[in-house]
């Protein structure tokens, strides 16, 4: 079970009893949103093994007609999709090797389990990604590569393209993050820049058989956004890549190495990244076997056994962390004032992933910033709480999985002689929550399916 550490502090935190039991049905909608996109939970429920034929979602496959079976690919949560796909193949898998982050802690017999670098790439990861390769150009005809695919491939699974060095990645994964690019931008970007990404791993898995099993990470599930999509064809081309570069003024302050790559990608000189007619792609099969809706869904389920009027607000939620937060208060306000969109008792969740324009110095994560900014709209409110976190558990570079906030939040920082808008301003959420001992944390959960947003109206 995955749980949150710290619930018992952040439900006594709440000044008034009904803030306390707002408190509570948040957080356990929280940690059922994230139970029930267990990585483990999610394969052994999705795929079955009978006499030899692998089912997932439709697809049947006779092991018995392939001479080796290979377990490929990288990801925040692929390390425990491995396990459990481990347990189910047993002694049907030939070889494996799978990217996790650094610190993940999974055990399997015959994948092997390599440690890299996240959200920023490193060498290790490129070591790593090269033995991905490595297994797929010697698989064959016969033979099927199995690719678990999760958030967080993009970073973990490196593999820069002609003169582009490790360095000269890691500095452009950095100026998106910091930007406010989206991580379909990020990732349109990546592939370009990869000789692994956007279908590049399919492209020389061929002739094998190539079934995904993919956890989403990225909204609307678009398959060669998730991990930058090493194993489908790439909808993107070398000349958005430059776009969103200059969209966002960086084309002029990214390493050369990568304006010359990019460059000569949109003059032809290079190959663009494989497309849906290539003829690798007839022998790729695809599953996402679990999505940001998929925990939206169980957040609500909690909700309404809990007795609240409930209500999926979307699973596609996008913006400025900051003002999605001000927004998800609104609607806490209209609630409580008009019955509308559900009358009270009232749970509502919001899923996605918003973005942060980093301006400040502070210390912080989109969910930190999204609590934040709804605080400054709820004070003064009784029994009205919004909680929000990353399902990863990693909310931004801290080592939080995000905040809670109710009416009295503002009081109680007042108290302390915090002033919120100044903690706002420099991007400082991390260290506004800490100091009122309601972060929320998880710890690294194995899962990546975006972030939950709930909102609680008694």
């Amino acid at each position: 079970m995955i749980t949150i550490k710290n619930r018992e502090k952040l439900i006594t935190n709440g000044e008034t009893e009904l803030n306390q039991k707002a408190r509570k049905l948040s957080l356990d909608s929280l940690e059922s949103a994230l139970n029930a996109v267990d990585p483990k939970r999610i394969i052994k429920s999705r795929i079955s093994l009978q006499n030899s034929v692998l089912k997932v979602n439709g697809y049947s496959f006779d092991l018995r007609r392939f001479k080796h079976v290979y377990v490929v690919g990288g990801g925040k949560a692929s390390g425990s999709m491995a396990e459990a796909l481990e347990q189910i193949l047993s002694e049907h898998i030939t070889d494996g090797f799978i990217n996790i982050p650094r610190g993940t802690k999974h055990k399997t017999k015959v994948i092997k389990l390599h440690e890299a670098s996240h959200p920023i790439p490193d060498e290790t990861g490129v070591e790593g990604t090269r033995r991905i390769l490595e297994i797929a150009e010697k698989a064959g005809e016969n033979d099927l590569v199995i690719c678990l695919i999760s958030g967080g491939g993009s970073s973990l699974m490196p593999l820069p393209r002609g003169d582009i060095s490790i360095v000269d990645k890691k500095k452009i994964t950095e100026a998106l993050l910091k930007c406010g690019a989206t991580i379909n931008e990020i990732n349109t970007v990546r592939k370009h820049i990869s000789d692994f990404k956007g279908g590049w791993l399919a492209k020389k898995a061929y002739p094998a058989t190539v079934l995904n099993l993919i956890l989403s990470d990225v909204i609307g599930d678009p398959l060669d956004f998730i991990a930058s999509g090493p194993t489908v064809p790439d909808s993107t081309t070398f000349h958005e890549a430059v776009k969103i570069l200059k969209k966002y003024e960086l084309w002029n302050t990214v390493p050369e190495s990568i304006r010359k790559v990019l460059s000569d990608g949109e003059k032809g000189l290079i190959p663009e990244t494989p497309k849906a007619d290539d003829q690798v792609f007839k022998k790729v099969f695809t599953v996402v076997v679990g999505n940001n809706r998929f925990a939206s869904l169980a957040a609500c389920e909690s909700l309404r056994s809990n007795g609240l009027n409930t209500l999926l607000l979307t699973s596609t939620l996008e913006g400025e962390a900051r003002h999605v937060g001000t927004v998800l208060a609104s609607i806490a306000r209209e609630i409580s004032i008009s019955q509308n969109p559900v009358s009270k008792p009232a749970g509502i969740v919001a899923g996605g992933e918003t973005t942060v324009t980093v301006k400040g110095k502070g210390l912080g994560g989109r969910n930190q910033e999204i609590a934040l900014s709804a605080a400054l709209k709820l004070e003064g409110m009784n029994g009205v709480v919004l909680a929000s976190l990353s399902t990863d558990g990693v909310d931004g570079p801290t080592d939080a999985a995000g905040a809670i906030v109710d009416g009295k939040t503002l009081e109680r920082a007042a108290n302390k002689g915090l002033n919120p808008e100044e903690f706002l301003a420099e991007n400082n959420s991390y260290n506004f929550f800490s100091e009122l001992g309601d972060l929320i944390f998880t710890g690294p959960t194995g899962t990546n399916v975006n972030d939950v947003s709930v909102i609680i109206v008694l």
